[in-house]
């Protein structure tokens, strides 16, 4: 049944849309055409935001990093085997995916570990991505506690998981 969703919504606009007297394939253009700028315009701050992550990455920052958060992570519940991914997920959902991969290749997707990392992965975003966008895309200018209370959210939700995942 999920495999037929994405083509049930589509038949289901495009009846909406002849039901309504409305040119699909010209709204559709003339939404595509406006979208244009918009992805000219947000595209520097993408660019941006992965070389900032592969820089993080491979420069060994990360792994420095995480050697030094592990204890205080361990301390708050955070297994350190996951420190990098809690580190990385606010950043780039792409990396940290593949982190998720390492962890279930490493630990396995049952594990206490694998858990965890399921759980933060799906109750975080990326702060920093879903922010440059939002931030580029609007004229919103007072900014300066939009990311130390999102940083501190996900950091409480990443407690939580592993909290939760010592009784699953």
């Amino acid at each position: 049944m999920a495999d037929l969703f994405i083509p049930i919504l589509i038949a289901f606009v495009m009846l909406y849309a002849m039901i309504k007297g409305v040119d699909s394939y010209s709204a559709f253009v003339k939404g595509a055409k406006g979208a244009l700028p918009l992805m000219a315009s947000l595209m520097p701050y993408i660019i941006a935001m992965f070389v900032a992550v592969e820089l993080f990455r491979h420069s060994g920052l990360s792994g420095y990093l995480c050697k030094f958060l592990a204890p205080i992570f361990e301390l708050v519940g955070i297994p350190s085997e996951i420190c990098e991914l809690t580190l990385i997920r606010p950043f780039s959902s792409n990396a940290a995916y593949v982190l998720l991969k390492d962890i279930f290749t490493t630990y396995g997707a049952d594990s206490y570990i694998g858990k965890c990392a399921s759980v933060i992965m799906g109750s975080s975003d990326t702060i920093f991505y879903v922010s440059s966008i939002y931030f580029a895309s609007t004229n919103v200018k007072k900014t300066l506690l939009t990311i130390p209370i999102a940083l501190i959210c996900n950091v409480a939700c990443a407690i939580l998981a592993c909290f939760c995942c010592r009784f699953i």
